[in-house]
């Protein structure tokens, strides 16, 4: 059985925004999680490890670069997302 453990590495809160990095040592995978309870955006991106410290402070910007767009909170598909049947 394999472990999937995960590693907070970082972690900001302010004014309802929280920000994490979180890495999984087995596969090396990086990923940044966002919440923001105003607007209730709520996402995570998978990140090269080098990329990592600049994505955890600029996750809109990573995540607007990757097409994931926000309006008024709401999180619209990008056309390689698949949408609800």
């Amino acid at each position: 059985m394999a472990s999937t453990q995960t590693l907070e590495l970082d972690f900001r809160s302010n004014d309802g925004l929280e920000v994490a990095l979180l890495w999984q040592p087995e596969t090396n995978r990086v990923t940044v999680s966002v919440y923001d309870a105003k607007t209730g955006d709520d996402f995570d991106l998978d990140v090269d490890p080098a990329e990592a410290t600049d994505a955890f402070h600029h996750p809109y910007a990573y995540a607007a670069n990757r097409g994931v767009h926000f309006v008024a909170g709401t999180r619209l598909p990008t056309e390689t997302e698949a949408l609800p049947v």
